[in-house]
């Protein structure tokens, strides 16, 4: 597995090896040991989560404040563009966003740790995301901060187009007004 690093320190993309012939592929999207020594943190996965969406569906950005959720997310059909943004007040790259493209052709998978708020939007006709977390979904704790906020200056690469959002995330805060980390 090749790891790539980001501007946010904390967040990895991860390149597994494909193994492919005229037959199909074979990779492995998750080793212990392996994410363990990549990452230098020993987890727990508890739920895998799987959703489908529409070209222009935009969902996020999402956190739970209690039950903080590390995710490790990857694409099996279609191209998101997916985003990580540090919500960790003390971090000294608080604000700051990750953006990495995601698809079934490049299989790369993001390493999203607790304490960031995460989305992403679809940019093929549809896409299969899929994703590990390292808490339970407690909808009590969900909170979103606004996709558009302009002091995050996120380019979602929707070129001009509205994104199809759902009324939660229609009602996402200002960075600068939402519940976040210490």
């Amino acid at each position: 597995m090749n790891v790539v690093t980001t501007n946010v320190p904390d967040v990895l993309i991860l390149d597994p090896k494909v193994f492919g012939d005229d037959r199909g592929f074979f990779l492995e999207s998750f080793n212990e040991r392996q994410f363990q020594q990549i990452t230098g943190r020993q987890v727990a996965f508890v739920q895998d989560n799987h959703s489908r969406s529409q070209r222009g569906v935009l969902r996020g950005l999402h956190y739970q404040l209690q039950n903080p959720q590390g995710k490790l997310v990857r694409v099996t059909s279609g191209e998101v563009l997916d985003i990580a943004v540090d919500i960790r007040r003390s971090s000294p790259t608080f604000g700051q966003s990750v953006a990495v493209i995601l698809s079934e052709e490049n299989k790369r998978q993001l390493w999203i740790p607790e304490g960031f708020a995460h989305g992403f939007v679809v940019l093929s006709e549809s896409a299969d995301f899929l994703y590990k977390t390292t808490d339970y979904y407690n909808p009590a704790a969900e909170r979103c901060i606004a996709w558009d906020d302009p002091t995050l200056a996120i380019d979602w690469q929707l070129g001009g187009l509205e994104p199809k959002l759902s009324a939660k995330d229609q009602q996402g805060k200002a960075l600068a007004e939402a519940d976040l980390f210490p």
